[in-house]
C-alpha cells in the first residue's frame, strides 16, 4: 500500500492500522514524493489525502493516468463534501473516506481496492494472452472470427467472404484451436473482453 498524506500523524496512524492487518505499506509526505518513485511501482493500491500542498489527490490521479499507472486509489479527506466525492469517483477512485476514519472503514476500502486491482490485472492478462493468440491467425481466420463474434451463421460468413461453408468450418476450427477456446461462448467472451 502507498500512503500519501502531508500530515505525519495521519500517515503514522494509517501505517499502524495496516501493519496490524499484515498489509505492508510505504508512506509519502506528498504526491510529488510518491511520483518520484511511481515508475517502479507495479502493484498495490494508493491511499491519498484529497487536499495537500503542491498537488491535490485529484491532480495526483490525473498524473497517474498520464503515466499509465493504473493502481486503484482510495481517497481520504477531512473536508469531504458530496461534490468532491462525486468528482473523485468520476476520476476513478475506488472509495472516498472522510477523516477521522475508523480502522475498519480504511481496511474495507483498501480490500475493495485490492480486489479491483486483482480483477483489472486478470483482465489485462487475459486480454494480452488473447491478443497474442489473435496475432497467430491468418487474415482469413481473422475474418471468420469477426463473423463468429458478430453472431453470424457459417453460411452467412461464407457468402460474405466468397468462400464455401466447409472452408468457413475449417477456419473456425483453426480459430478455436489457436485461441484455446473450449466453446463458442468462451471464444466470444474472451474476444469481447479483449476489445476485438
Amino acid at each position: 500500500m502507498h500512503l500519501i498524506d502531508d500530515e505525519d500523524s495521519v500517515r503514522n496512524a494509517m501505517s499502524f492500522i495496516l501493519d496490524m492487518a499484515d498489509l505492508p505499506s510505504r508512506s509519502y509526505a506528498s504526491a510529488l514524493e510518491f511520483l518520484d518513485v511511481a515508475g517502479s511501482i507495479r502493484e498495490g493500491c494508493v491511499v491519498t489525502d484529497l487536499r495537500m500542498p503542491h498537488m491535490s489527490g485529484l491532480e495526483l490521479i490525473t498524473r497517474m493516468k498520464q503515466l499509465g499507472l493504473g493502481l486503484p486509489v482510495v481517497m481520504i479527506s477531512g473536508h469531504g463534501d458530496i461534490p468532491i466525492a462525486v468528482e473523485a469517483m468520476r476520476a476513478g477512485v475506488v472509495d472516498f473516506i472522510e477523516k477521522p476514519f475508523k480502522k475498519d472503514a480504511l481496511l474495507d476500502a483498501i480490500r475493495r481496492a485490492l480486489d479491483s486491482e486483482a480483477s483489472r490485472a486478470a483482465a489485462q492478462s487475459s486480454r494480452s494472452r488473447f491478443e497474442e493468440m489473435i496475432a497467430t491467425l491468418s487474415p482469413r481466420q481473422t475474418d471468420v472470427l469477426r463473423g463468429v463474434i458478430a453472431g453470424k451463421m457459417n453460411k452467412t460468413i461464407a457468402n460474405e467472404l466468397g468462400i464455401n461453408i466447409r472452408t468457413v468450418e475449417v477456419h473456425r476450427a483453426h480459430v478455436m484451436s489457436k485461441t484455446h477456446a473450449a466453446s463458442l461462448s468462451e471464444l466470444v467472451r474472451v474476444a469481447m473482453s479483449a476489445g476485438f
